[in-house]
């Protein structure tokens, strides 16, 4: 997989690869030090050394463990071949100033599928592991009140520990590619690290899927799509943070390590960019609807060989809350006949698993409709920029 910018190309392996449409980008002011890229060795340097600096000040760096993966607690309880036979995973469900401040914030690597960090709500603080996802724009954490199984081994918020929460009392349904959560809404203060949103409308889950969120590491997640994709018009933490100028610049940027571990899967850096995790130009991407992080891809090929599948457009979502590569599904067979797999229900022991499913649902503009995971994510660093609607891709270190 990989992209193109003029006649440099951006590689993520032989199997395939994609281009989207590369753009120079609007004018905009220049980013704070952790976004600059200098011409020049010695300007490199300073700049290098300037973000060091600027991570350095107000900025605390927490690395997240990692326990066992969803997979793996569920194969020890004797669950998991009877899920994947029975209940279908569709990762398309959920699809139907300077003021402010750049945070890096480390996120750890759950089932090599999903990476989720430590924020906290409520005064005082009551912390929760969030899943950090772009291809959704609801907020919610497990609350007392739950009486799911999926809630008992997790943190739950207490609102009556909390002297800023405020009750709103309407419930709704969120869904996701493994099931539905039921929430009731409320609002308090939010902070990652030194990022403090005041009156943060999210929800308090009162049902969640026992199977696989009673065996998730993280205990919530947090959607960082566009405001227009969230259930119930329900007010993203992104707008939040811009809209009390909680970010040096209005951008989010992601960065997953190859080799994930317990201690460390990558990184979130709100606010700004990090020079040091990425190397080489960045490409841009216009968002083509700003629901998902959506863009176009011009390019297919297996191998060295364009397919031209994508010669009439095709749409792609880039998602960090999906741990797979999704293809439309008429390009499904000939992929796998390239790459020498063949079709099953579900993986079995002996076996390679290809990180690749099937998107059945087209885009509204009926393209075929993409979704660029973890398995793609993993080769790039992420920038997404809500300010021009558009995302960056550059090669990671």
């Amino acid at each position: 997989m990989g992209m193109e910018k003029g006649g440099q190309q951006i590689r993520a392996g032989a199997a395939s690869r994609y281009k989207t449409r590369s753009l120079p980008g609007p004018a905009r002011p220049p980013l704070s030090p952790l976004g600059v890229c200098g011409q020049l060795s010695t300007m490199k340097r300073l700049v290098l050394a300037l973000a060091c600096l600027q991570l350095a000040e107000g900025v605390l760096r927490i690395n997240l463990k990692k326990g066992e993966s969803i997979r793996e607690k569920m194969r020890a309880a004797g669950v998991l071949d009877d899920y994947l036979k029975k209940i279908k995973y569709d990762p398309v469900k959920k699809y139907s100033s300077k003021k402010g401040y750049v945070v890096n914030q480390p996120i750890t690597n759950h089932l090599d599928s999903s990476y989720f960090g430590e924020i906290s709500i409520g005064t005082p603080p009551q912390k929760f592991l969030v899943l950090f996802d772009t291809g959704s724009s609801n907020f919610w954490v497990p609350s007392i009140d739950c009486k799911s199984p999926a809630c008992f081994n997790h943190a739950k918020f207490k609102p009556s520990e909390s002297d800023t929460f405020t009750p709103n009392g309407r419930s709704l349904t969120v869904t996701y590619g493994s099931g539905s959560v039921t929430v009731v809404l409320g609002s308090d203060t939010l902070r990652i690290q030194n990022i403090t949103v005041t009156n943060q409308d999210f929800g308090l889950s009162e049902e969640e899927p026992t199977q696989p969120f009673y065996f998730a590491d993280f205990d919530g997640i947090l959607g960082m799509a566009f405001p227009s994709l969230a259930v119930g018009g329900m007010p993203t933490t992104v707008q939040g943070m811009l809209q009390q100028d909680q970010l040096a610049e209005p951008i989010f940027s992601f960065y997953f390590s190859r080799q994930p571990t317990y201690q460390y899967g990558g990184e979130l850096v709100l606010g700004g960019i990090d020079p040091r995790l990425f190397h080489g130009a960045i490409t841009w991407a216009p968002v083509t609807q700003e629901l998902y992080w959506q863009v176009t891809v011009e390019e297919f090929a297996v191998g060295q060989s364009v397919t031209g599948c994508c010669s009439q457009g095709c749409q792609a979502i880039v998602d960090t809350g999906t741990f797979l590569l999704t293809v439309p599904q008429e390009y499904i067979e000939s992929i796998l006949q390239a790459l020498g797999a063949q079709e099953t229900s579900y993986g079995t022991n002996g076996y390679c698993t290809l990180g690749i499913e099937v998107t059945y649902l087209p885009s509204q503009d009926t393209q075929p409709l993409w979704i660029l995971g973890d398995v793609f994510l993993k080769e790039y660093y992420t920038i997404f920029d809500t300010a021009y609607s558009r995302v960056g891709f550059a090669c990671s270190a």
